[in-house]
């Protein structure tokens, strides 16, 4: 049995779909964008020393095949002490191979003082990483369907007029 997809509603329905997809991205992208800018706003400062790295095979998937970039990550272990005089440790949620931070390293941490285990490094990676590419992705697939749009409706137009 053969499917062919033909016809104007096929491609519509890919299209919507297309722009759909990116525009969900997109907003994904831009919700995790508002809760980084309103952790930052939120949240106290204090200084923090990375006291080790984590590493970690993060990869799903027991039968997955081994690649050269199937590479462990560090995850900085982060200890700082909040307002409270409470010293704290946490694991960032960010890790890299090779890693963004040594052990030793003094680092600026971000908290929420009526959570203080809520906490991350305030760097790049941590804060805008995942707005960044969730953002991106979706801006560039909306874009692409709704390039294939207007290029879709710009020959529908004129194949219209030269009939006409």
């Amino acid at each position: 049995m053969r499917v062919q997809v033909r016809g104007r509603g096929a491609r519509w329905w890919i299209t919507f779909g297309t722009i759909t997809f990116g525009t969900l991205f997109f907003v994904v992208g831009l919700i995790l964008a508002g809760v980084s800018a309103s952790f930052l706003t939120d949240a106290k400062r204090a200084p923090g020393t990375v006291v080790a790295l984590e590493w970690r095979n993060d990869h799903s998937g027991a039968s997955r095949k081994k690649r050269e970039s199937d590479r462990p990550v560090a995850y900085p272990v982060v200890e700082f002490t909040s307002s409270d005089g409470t010293p704290r440790t946490f694991r960032s949620s960010t890790a890299s191979n090779p890693p963004s931070y040594e052990q030793g390293e003094r680092v600026e941490v971000l908290y929420r003082s009526d959570s203080p285990e809520d906490a991350r490094i305030n760097g790049f990676a941590s804060l805008w990483l995942l707005p960044l590419i969730f953002g991106g992705i979706g801006l560039v697939i909306a874009g692409i369907g709704t390039a294939i749009a207007v290029v879709g409706r710009a020959r529908s137009q004129t194949v219209c007029s030269t009939r006409a």
